[in-house]
């Protein structure tokens, strides 16, 4: 195989070149890049998927999940961070992988981060519009139907098999998908700002949640804080805990997001890590103490739906005040996690149009808005699609094992350029990156395993589906090997006049 094939890899200084063009706007700064961590992080988590995956897997012990997957998140954090100062371009684990593992991963991993950020899109739209309906129902008004207001398929008893609901499309999914698309085409400085507004009045909604609700606490839904395995692997034990991290997961890529959008902070080497790993600490004790609040609210059974805050609140009268405030930071904060997830999908694709694995239609930027505005509204209209079509359990879950693939990646990637690349300058260095690329790899693969099968089949799927675009398109206009094939330009003989060569 030549240097330029399928594991050929592309030069670092390639990427920190393309950091340092003019093409993007660098326009945050570390409490944007902070803000716009937790814009991420903080929404389907703590508003859709708490209890879900309190009421089918971990019961009380979902606090546990939320550490066990938070903990995945800083190994992995930890060599994102170092590839961020080092590579602070826009395409995050895609990026880190094509300069250490080769092309063919490259593209593997840039195909999953479509799951990763579009899906997530998807899946945390359809619990915007679940939160939607619950705040327009308080109201007395319902003017949208039934079948207007769910996703007409959705997962069999085994998970493999679809079916219809009965319902047509998710209407306010889709609505709000396209509002967001709207914002991140206007430009970054604006959703910037936007999500920084928003961040700020859900995490304080969050945080009243936590301080009044725990006046009302009973420890009696506590117990059995493990609630005991019934016999089928991910219905509550330890295993439960596991899948329950595993589906949780995705909540915690808004850091992940962070280096998505390196090319665009002004100062990366320093403002990325601390933005990644600032967010993530923050988010971290948030999730846990909600969810710890939230399963002593109700017993944990009584979580099962897509808006669990409001169920735990509605048990209280004396905190039915908190209802409406809730609905509305719900609403505010899942639509600061899609604008969070739209802004990395453009990059990324915007980065592998560069790199001639996609279209160069991916690539283009808006001469005034200075935003990858085709690819922004590729991802809205399939993120859109999705979104109304899809039930947020199959969502959910792709976006995990999307994720995780990513997050492995990139903490053996870490480990790879320390020894091919050891003379690269490395503004923060992972500590112990044998420990801690290892336990990232470890955590994430445990996650990974102990999601269901037929999620993993989805990936299968989707993944074979990237590999015939990858080899009918990517392979044949990769920018490496066409610099490889072009012709080299006449050398002249010695002696020989310039003008002869040359029309100067």
């Amino acid at each position: 195989m030549n240097k330029k094939g399928l594991f050929a890899t592309k030069p670092i200084q390639d990427y920190q070149q393309e950091a340092s063009s003019k093409q993007l706007v660098r326009a945050l700064g570390i409490p944007a890049l902070i803000a716009f961590g937790i814009g991420g992080i903080i929404g389907t988590g703590i508003f859709v998927l708490t209890g879900l995956a309190a009421a089918q897997h971990a019961g009380p012990a979902i606090a546990i999940s939320f550490i066990v997957a938070g903990l995945g998140c800083m190994f992995a954090g930890l060599c994102y961070s170092e590839f961020a100062a080092m590579v602070p371009v826009c395409g995050s684990a895609y990026a880190y992988s094509y300069a250490t593992l080769g092309e063919f991963i490259a593209w593997f991993v840039g195909w999953n981060l479509v799951l990763e950020y579009m899906m997530a899109c998807s899946t945390v739209a359809v619990g915007w519009s679940r939160y939607a309906v619950n705040l327009l129902d308080y109201f007395g008004i319902n003017f949208l139907p039934a079948w207007l207001t769910s996703a007409p398929f959705a997962a069999g008893d085994t998970g493999f098999e679809v079916h219809r609901t009965g319902a047509i499309l998710n209407l306010p999914a889709i609505f709000i998908v396209g509002l967001a698309t709207a914002l991140c085409y206007k430009g970054i400085r604006e959703s910037a700002f936007v999500n920084t507004v928003i961040v700020a009045i859900k995490v304080c909604i969050v945080i009243a949640v936590i301080v009044f609700g725990a006046y009302y606490v009973n420890p009696a839904n506590w117990v059995p804080y493990i609630p005991k395995n019934t016999g089928v692997y991910g219905e509550f034990g330890w295993s439960g805990i596991l899948q329950a991290a595993a589906i949780i997961f995705f909540a915690y890529i808004g850091f992940d997001g962070v280096s998505t959008v390196a090319q665009e902070a002004k100062n990366p080497a320093r403002s990325i890590p601390i933005g990644m790993l600032g967010s993530l600490a923050i988010c971290t004790v948030l999730y846990i103490l909600m969810s710890s609040v939230l399963t002593g609210l109700v017993p944990y059974v009584q979580l099962n739906d897509a808006a669990p805050v409001p169920v735990a609140l509605e048990a209280h009268p004396q905190l039915a005040w908190l209802r409406i405030w809730v609905d509305w930071g719900a609403l505010a904060g899942l639509t600061s996690v899609i604008i969070t997830m739209i802004i990395p999908q453009a990059r990324i694709w915007l980065t592998m149009s560069q790199d001639g694995l996609l279209p160069k239609i991916f690539g283009a930027v808006h001469p005034r808005f200075k935003t990858p505005h085709i690819s922004t509204l590729i991802t809205g209209f399939l993120a859109a699609t999705f979104g109304g079509l899809l039930p947020i359990g199959i969502l959910g879950e792709l976006v995990s094992i999307g994720t995780l693939v990513a997050f492995i990646v990139v903490c053996i990637g870490v480990v790879v350029l320390r020894y091919t690349r050891p003379d690269l300058p490395r503004l923060f260095r992972v500590p112990a990156v044998w420990f801690t690329a290892g336990m990232g790899v470890l955590f994430c693969a445990a996650m990974a395993y102990s999601l269901p099968s037929a999620t993993w089949w989805r990936l299968v799927l989707w993944s074979l589906i990237g590999f015939a675009v990858y080899f009918a398109y990517g392979y044949r206009n990769s920018r490496l090997r066409r610099d490889e094939v072009a012709p080299s330009p006449p050398q002249a003989a010695p002696g020989t006049p310039r003008s002869a060569f040359s029309p100067d």
